[in-house]
C-alpha cells in the first residue's frame, strides 16, 4: 500500500465555494505542505493541472530542493505538450531527483478550457492522441537506456528518429498513473499505464472498474517484458501473447479523520456550511459542459448539486460526496473516526488497489491529522516504512519535566 498527498496549487482552505477561511497561494505554503508529507512519511504527492492550477512542473521542482523521499505526480498533457519534450523534461526531473518522478496522463474533459489552450478535438479524438502520446513517450525513453532512437507514424502524432540522449534513473521509464471512465479510457489504461487511478466511487462500482481494466489488461502483452524489436513502429503492450500485461490500480479520495465519527461528520458539514445555492448552481453548471465521464458519475452521486443532507450525500457507508458539490474532479471523502477510515481503506484495498491520493482542508493541518490518527492503524509493512511508526525523540511533551510519554501499541 502507498499513500500520497495533494500539493493545494489552486489555493486551500477552511470552507469549500467561498473566500471565508481561504488562504492565498504562495510557495512558502506550498513548502510547508510538501516538507510536512516527506516528513510524516508520505509516499508521494499528486500535483493537480489545469487553468486554475499553477504549473505543476515549475512547482514540483521547486520542490525538490526542500524535500529527501518524496515522489512528485506530475501531469502531461497531450496537445499541450510533445512527447518528446515531454520525455526530455521526464528524465531531466527524474535523474535530477534521483528517480522520485511520477507521471500522470492527463486527457482533459473540459472542452472549454481545453480550447482555450488550444486543443480542439472532441473526447474520442483525445483518446486517441493521448494513446498515441504516451506510446511515444514510453518508447522513446524506454529506447534512450540502450541509445536508441524511434519512429511512430498515427493520425494524430508523428516522431521520425525521436532520441534522448539522457536517460532517466528510472527504467524502463518513470512510472505512469492514469484516470478515466469512459470505454476509452479503461483501453488505454489497459494497453499502456502503469496505474489506473479511479475516483472515490462506492466500493462496488470500484470493483466493476478494476475487473474491466484487468479483462482488457489480459488481452496484451506486458510492456516490461521485453522492447519491440529495433526498428518496430509499433508500442509498448501490443495485443498478443501469453499472460497479458497486468495494471496497478489506486483511488483519489478526500478524507475527514476527528478521533470520533461524531467530530468527524460534524467536520464535513462545517467544510460546506458557507456555500450557498448560486454557488452550487453555477458550479454544477460549469460542471455538466464537461464531456469528461468520470465528472458525469461524480455529479450523479449528489444530482448534481440536489443532495444536500448528510443522508444524501453520504452514498456509501462513510463515503461522502458534498465535496463535489463545488469542486470538479474528485468529490468523494472518506469520513470518521480513525478506525473507520482505516477499515473503509483497506476494504478498497481488498478489491486491488495499492495506491491511495488522499486530500483534506486545509492541506497542512490534515496532512498531520491523518498520519498521526490512521498511519498506524494501517498494514504493519507500511507503518514499518512510515517515519512517524519509529519516533527517537525528543518527541512529545516531557511529563512533569521528569518523564517522556510513552508510545501507543496500537
Amino acid at each position: 500500500m502507498q499513500v500520497f498527498w495533494f500539493i493545494p496549487t489552486h489555493g486551500d482552505s477552511r470552507y469549500l465555494g467561498t473566500a471565508e477561511g481561504a488562504r492565498e497561494l504562495s510557495h512558502d505554503y506550498l513548502k510547508q505542505v510538501a516538507v510536512a508529507a516527506d516528513s510524516l512519511g508520505y509516499e508521494g504527492v499528486l500535483i493537480p493541472t489545469g487553468r486554475s492550477c499553477e504549473d505543476p512542473w515549475v512547482i514540483a521542482s521547486s520542490l525538490l530542493p526542500v524535500t529527501r523521499n518524496l515522489k512528485f505526480l506530475v501531469a502531461v498533457r497531450p496537445g499541450l505538450h510533445q512527447p518528446s519534450l515531454a520525455a526530455r523534461m521526464a528524465a531531466t526531473f527524474d535523474r535530477l531527483s534521483g528517480g522520485r518522478l511520477l507521471i500522470n496522463l492527463v486527457t482533459g474533459g473540459d472542452q472549454t478550457e481545453l480550447e482555450g489552450d488550444g486543443v480542439y478535438l472532441d473526447h474520442a479524438q483525445r483518446y486517441e492522441q493521448s494513446a498515441e502520446f504516451i506510446r511515444i513517450w514510453r518508447e522513446v525513453i524506454a529506447r534512450s537506456h540502450d541509445g536508441e532512437s524511434f519512429d511512430y507514424e498515427g493520425k494524430h502524432l508523428s516522431v521520425k528518429g525521436a532520441k534522448l540522449l539522457y536517460p532517466p534513473v528510472q527504467k524502463p521509464y518513470p512510472p505512469v498513473y492514469f484516470g478515466g471512465s469512459s470505454p476509452a479510457a479503461h483501453d488505454l489504461a489497459a494497453e499502456q499505464v502503469d496505474t489506473y487511478l479511479t475516483w472515490g466511487e462506492p466500493p462496488a462500482e470500484v470493483a466493476k472498474k478494476v475487473a474491466d481494466v484487468r479483462a482488457r489488461a489480459a488481452k496484451y502483452v506486458d510492456p516490461h517484458a521485453s522492447l519491440p524489436p529495433e526498428g518496430a513502429s509499433g508500442a509498448l503492450g501490443r495485443p498478443g501473447g501469453a499472460g497479458g500485461r497486468t495494471v496497478k490500480f489506486g483511488i483519489r479520495l478526500h478524507v475527514i479523520v476527528r478521533e470520533t465519527d461524531d467530530e468527524a461528520w460534524q467536520a464535513a458539514e462545517n467544510l460546506i456550511s458557507r456555500l450557498d445555492d448560486d454557488t452550487v448552481i453555477r458550479a454544477q453548471a460549469a460542471f455538466s459542459r464537461m464531456d469528461s465521464e468520470g465528472q458525469r458519475r461524480m455529479a450523479a452521486l449528489h444530482a448534481a448539486g440536489k443532495k444536500r443532507t448528510r443522508a444524501d450525500l453520504e452514498i456509501s457507508p462513510n463515503l461522502w460526496a458534498g465535496v463535489g458539490l463545488v469542486r470538479g474532479g474528485a468529490g468523494t471523502a472518506l469520513v470518521g473516526d480513525p478506525k473507520t477510515v482505516a477499515a473503509r481503506i483497506e476494504e478498497y484495498a481488498a478489491l486491488g488497489l495499492d495506491t491511495f491520493v488522499l486530500s483534506g482542508y486545509p492541506h497542512l493541518e490534515e496532512a498531520y491529522r491523518f498520519a498521526e490518527l490512521v498511519f498506524p492503524l494501517l498494514p504493519r509493512k507500511l507503518r514499518d516504512r512510515l517515519s512517524a511508526s519509529a519516533l527517537q525523540g525528543p518527541f512529545g511533551e516531557v511529563v512533569a519535566n521528569d518523564y517522556l510519554p510513552r508510545v501507543s501499541q496500537s
